[in-house]
């Protein structure tokens, strides 16, 4: 099955390849043809049509006039479009917005959807899935929606008359904004650029293809041989790359026996799927037995040579490189996807970012940290304690009493689904209301580690997808589900309570995954597992120095991988593993070398998400900043009041929603202050 998936997913690749090479010329034919003396001329004429001066007309105008092409009309018919549809009426420009706003909560909201359910077969464990739910997966209705919109000129009528700001802008005069001119704006950042479909088809077959990649990449630990050729995993344990494979290593702290062992083990596995030495027929498969150390393989005792992986996992980012940089040509002056990714998406500039993590990364907390774990542990450090988890309050928990509770409690996605409320009222929140968030959330078994799956549109229900083996949930698996659970509480809530659907969300991933982070931690709560240590809130502060620590090293990676990209546009696969492999190195070098003792070590290129979800690693650190200074905000008051308030803010600006939430803009200095007093009392 996989070499039959690998072919028609190379079709498809090729396919679309072939339809962009198509219409190669008609995208350079179809270019822009509105010059600054026409809109000057459009605007000198709007303004004395309408007798009005403001800087609405203006910059709707010059919006307008960027995303006009050949096909649109000509020149007279574009200053003639302007004038016509122009909107001075305060009155009439409202009922136009909330017209909008509901024609496309109705849009988006059902091709979301159509995508979430073509999608189930990859996703969810409906037994094997065939080549045709791959290719059915790559789909995206979305494709087609942004150019129908040009040409039936509402995106226009929207750009003319919704003007988009830039995050400069929105800094200096979103303080003063009303909720509905926030609204207006976020309206205004939906035609902000104008790629062709095929392109944006061809994005998203890049991304599904990563994506597939990465759900059907596991090791069979339980093959996995040590130089005494003895095996330290369960027969038939399987364990996903890179989310299963941290999570073992995470909780063997706990095992005094041969814990350590084990993650010495998983460290070479890891090594070897970043420098792809791992046997392609390892992959996936527990048909051979295999020695990470030296990197043989066996099969009934005897030796057998396997090829190696031939750098697909690099093939998979160069892939999304070059589907995303086809892009750039279409994005005005956001031409790279390092820009969309922080600018656009993010809306924090890519300097600022990397200035931040250094800042936190180059801290001495880092090396006090790193001789209290150095201390606990009883030995040198190992560069896999960056995911030391000896912090956490289970830490002192046995792995296979958690298992026990969770398998018993939880032995299907059905009985998670049913406990839900039921968690909710543990966290506080009323009767009615835990039935009212609850009832807007489906669990469904997940084929991968699992994710959140958000609606966007009142009447549908936000998804959790968790991996539930046929034994019930262990406790990784359920630690991860309160994550996801997290997502759905915050997705809930941001579409169903705020108050104007164009600010539904929050400003970025970074923010939801923080509101996650949240809900995770109380995961033993949830269990009714009491924990009355009196170290705790240092211990969490500890443990969530330390995560931001491993975080924001592998961002770091992933931002400077992306910026190598666009420095080397032709490079293949293998010139791209050695780039990582260099990269990785160096932050290491720079950043954890003085801490760990040790140089030279690859493992911030491990993560997935490198390969599947470019450059959202960023959104972790940050996720785990925001998460910081809201738990100090709500330390002393009702978490469930505090949720709810805070969740339905909206899509604000980054530092606008901080500054609402909890009165302070994003910053490393609350985790760097509390971690000098923790490590004093701790110790």
């Amino acid at each position: 099955m996989r070499k039959i998936v690998s072919l028609l997913v190379a079709a498809t690749l090729l396919l679309f390849s072939c339809q962009t090479n198509k219409n190669d010329n008609s995208q350079k034919e179809d270019a822009i043809i509105i010059s600054d003396n026409v809109i000057t001329e459009t605007v000198k004429a709007l303004k004395e049509k309408v007798g009005d001066d403001n800087n609405r007309i203006e910059k709707g105008v010059k919006q307008a006039a960027n995303l006009w092409r050949t096909s649109d009309g000509n020149k007279d018919d574009f200053k003639q479009f302007c004038l016509n549809n122009f909107i001075n009426d305060a009155n009439e420009l409202d009922i136009i917005f909330n017209k909008v706003s509901r024609n496309f909560e109705i849009i988006y909201g059902y091709n979301n959807l159509i995508t979430l359910e073509l999608l189930e077969p990859i996703h969810l464990t409906y037994g094997e899935p065939h080549a045709i739910d791959n290719i059915f997966g790559a789909y995206s209705p979305y494709a087609h929606i942004s150019e129908d919109f040009y040409k039936n000129k509402i995106a226009f009528i929207i750009a003319l008359n919704f003007p988009s700001y830039t995050l400069k802008e929105k800094t200096e005069l979103g303080s003063d904004w009303s909720r509905k001119e926030w609204a207006y704006a976020r309206l205004g950042d939906m035609f902000t650029s104008r790629v062709p479909a095929n392109l944006l088809q061809a994005v998203t077959t890049a991304e599904t293809n990563a994506d597939i990649y990465i759900a059907d990449y596991n090791i069979f630990v339980g093959e996995l041989l040590d130089n005494n050729n003895e095996t330290l995993f369960p027969k038939g344990m399987k364990l996903l790359s890179h989310w299963n494979l941290r999570d073992e290593i995470k909780s063997n702290y706990a095992n005094k026996d041969n814990g350590l062992a084990k993650q010495e083990m998983i460290y070479e596995v890891m090594k070897r799927i970043i420098s792809q030495e791992i046997p392609q027929e390892i992959i996936n498969s527990e048909k051979y037995q295999w020695n990470p150390y030296t990197n043989k393989t066996y099969k009934d005792g005897k030796e057998f040579v396997l090829d190696r992986e031939p750098d697909t996992r690099y093939q998979q980012i160069i892939n999304n490189y070059h589907a995303l940089r086809e892009v750039d040509a279409y994005s005005g002056d956001m031409d790279t996807y390092i820009k969309r990714k922080f600018e656009g998406s993010m809306e924090i500039a890519q300097p600022e970012v990397e200035a931040l993590f250094d800042k936190f990364l180059s801290a001495p907390q880092a090396k006090m940290v790193g001789e209290l774990i150095k201390k606990r542990l009883g030995r040198d450090l190992k560069p896999f304690d960056i995911w030391y988890d000896g912090f956490k309050a289970r830490s002192s928990i046995n792995q296979e009493k958690l298992d026990m509770v969770t398998q018993q409690r939880y032995p299907d996605a059905k009985a998670l689904e049913a406990d839900l409320g039921n968690m909710l009222l543990k966290l506080g929140f009323s009767k009615e209301r835990a039935e009212y968030i609850s009832s807007k959330i489906s669990v469904d078994p997940a084929r991968g580690s699992g994710h959140a799956w958000g609606a966007s549109m009142k009447g549908d229900k936000a998804h959790l997808r968790t991996r539930i083996p046929s034994s019930g949930m262990n406790y990784k698996g359920y630690n991860i589900a309160v994550h996801e659970f997290g997502h759905n509480v915050e997705q809930t809530i941001s579409l169903y309570d705020v108050d104007h659907y164009m600010l539904n969300g929050v400003p970025n991933t970074a923010f939801t995954e923080a509101l996650a982070f949240i809900f995770q931690k109380r995961d033993l709560f949830l269990l009714d597992i009491k924990d009355d240590n009196k170290e705790k809130e240092y211990l969490q502060t500890l443990d969530n120095f330390w995560s931001i620590y491993e975080i924001m090293g592998v961002s770091m990676v992933d931002m400077k991988v992306w910026k190598w990209l666009y420095e080397h546009p032709e490079a293949t696969a293998a010139d791209l593993r050695v780039a990582v492999d260099t990269i990785a190195k160096e932050v290491w070098n720079k950043y954890y070398a003085p801490v760990f003792g040790i140089k030279d070590q690859p493992i911030l290129g491990i993560y997935s998400h490198m390969v599947a979800s470019p450059l959202y690693l960023t959104a972790y650190s940050f996720g785990h900043l925001i998460d910081f200074q809201i738990e100090q905000y709500i330390a002393d008051k009702k978490f469930d009041q505090e949720v709810s308030r805070i969740f339905k803010i909206g899509r604000l600006i980054p530092n606008a929603w901080m500054k609402e939430a909890v009165g302070s803009p994003i910053s490393v200095e609350p985790v760097l202050t509390a971690t000098n007093q923790a490590v004093k009392y701790i110790k």
